[in-house]
């Protein structure tokens, strides 16, 4: 990656780019890393599998990934089990 006159472009290259874009759009401000987060929130939230996730962000096990945003799936189990109702409503009509 280079920037627009083709030097190297570091890190502080970046975050001066993402400040700017920050005041051109009127955002109120994040870090750049605040950003990572805010990314893998909006997919576990769209149902992206975790796995996926994990290799988006670079982590060489998914339990990396599992024991920073695991928190965000407290109804993993309940969601389940509503899927499988939907998916076998005779099965969910034996329970009752």
């Amino acid at each position: 990656m280079c920037t627009a006159n083709g030097g190297p472009a570091t890190a502080r290259n970046i975050y001066r780019a993402w400040e700017r874009f920050l005041e051109k759009h009127k955002a109120p401000h994040i870090t750049f890393h605040d950003l990572r987060h805010t990314h893998v929130t909006m997919m576990i939230k769209q149902g992206v599998h975790m796995k996926v996730i994990s290799e988006r962000l670079g982590h060489s096990y998914i339990s990396v990934t599992m024991d920073i945003y695991g928190h965000l799936l407290p109804n993993m189990q309940s969601d389940a089990a509503e899927l499988m109702d939907k998916l076998n409503p005779r099965l969910k009509a034996t329970k009752e």
